[in-house]
């Protein structure tokens, strides 16, 4: 769900000590996808090498930034890049879309500088715009120096908190998820009389946890093991991140198990008309989204509605509409007149880019 500037979840609530349980990672992370919920963490906030993770930034900015259809010719850089490769060669031409495939299932480092060539006309343009992306999500601990995670710059890094944000960004769109939950890509090859076969390297997905809807797998020899997965069970959808695991994929069924043994999700007010009772004061406000949230059992009993009511009349709605768990707010959103439409619809990103550009410019 794709929320207004001015609906904001604040997320800071998560399990308590009590309620911890040991994993192999180093650093370790379990949200909610929809509200971003931290559910359970283990040093989730350290600045952490995270290899090939990484392209799942790569990943966005292509999309957000790229034609899927368009046709992009192989490099010599991009056909010599080190480490994990799909064997691209030099001169032939590849569609970005497949490309985006070979990134996510294959964790084609050639694939990463081929994308980041078409898209950022140069690699050193695509890495500025994953870190402005990495701005836009607000992240704190995340430096990007390049679109694959190769340990070839001492400049490039996130925390596994910043990795489920991006994770979280990444799965609004379409594509990404579509992409992430492949099990099995064909790719039309060029240069042979044969097609190109990628199957996903992340095992949860295809065999080891039913409930597994994506993500991406790394591996350096300086950030060891990382993980990005995607769960869903009944309407609940959850991202787990792993930094330095040797026992990953036990670690990530864990906390997905956890968090699904633990929480629900509930229906905190439906879109539409305010309801409360014959009090005059609520006639004719409604607010424009619904809210879900995760709770466990015994939250749900504590989180108690409050309206906060505004006074500035230059601003297009009358208050705000707060839900507090333990007397701190989870969700608030605008609340409006029924006969005014809600425009508190930021602009996109790249938009906003664009208007920094043209201003720089001037």
């Amino acid at each position: 769900m794709v929320m207004a500037c001015l609906l904001v979840f604040i997320t800071p609530l998560q399990a308590s000590a009590e309620e911890s349980f040991a994993v192999s990672a180093e650093s370790a992370i379990v949200i909610e996808a929809e509200s971003g919920r931290v559910l359970w963490e283990k040093d989730a906030y350290s600045e952490k090498r995270i290899a090939s993770i990484t392209k799942i930034m790569t990943a966005i900015v292509a999309i957000e930034q790229g034609d899927l259809d368009d046709s992009v010719e192989i490099s010599e850089q991009a056909a010599g890049t080190e480490g994990s490769s799909l064997y691209l060669q030099a001169g032939e031409e590849v569609k970005l879309e497949d490309l985006l495939y070979g990134l996510m299932l294959r964790s084609g480092n050639d694939s990463a500088i081929a994308i980041a060539e078409h898209v950022g006309g140069s690699v050193d343009g695509f890495v500025f715009l994953m870190n402005e992306k990495a701005n836009e999500l607000g992240l704190e601990n995340t430096i990007f120096a390049n679109p694959h995670g190769l340990d070839d710059h001492e400049n490039h890094y996130s925390s596994a908190y910043d990795m489920a944000m991006i994770m979280q960004g990444a799965m609004e769109f379409d594509e990404f998820n579509t992409i992430s939950g492949t099990k099995v890509h064909r790719a039309p090859n060029e240069n042979e009389d044969w097609e190109r076969v990628w199957k996903n390297k992340n095992r949860l997905l295809t065999e080891r946890y039913e409930y597994a809807t994506g993500g991406k797998t790394g591996y350096t020899d300086r950030a060891k093991r990382t993980l990005v997965t995607s769960a869903k069970k009944d309407d609940m959808e959850l991202i787990a991140v792993t930094l330095n695991a040797p026992s990953d994929w036990d670690d990530h069924v864990r906390m997905f198990e956890y968090g699904f043994d633990t929480y629900e999700m509930h229906r905190l007010i439906d879109a539409g008309e305010l309801e409360r009772g014959q009090d005059e004061r609520y006639e004719d406000y409604e607010v424009h989204r619904s809210v879900t949230y995760p709770l466990s059992e015994d939250e749900s009993a504590r989180v108690l509605p409050k309206i906060a009511w505004t006074t500035d009349e230059h601003l297009p709605f009358a208050g705000y509409l707060q839900f507090q768990l333990d007397n701190e707010v989870i969700s608030e959103q605008p609340i409006f007149r029924e006969e005014v439409e809600d425009t508190t619809e930021e602009l996109s990103f790249w938009e906003r880019l664009k208007n920094r550009f043209q201003q720089m410019m001037e």
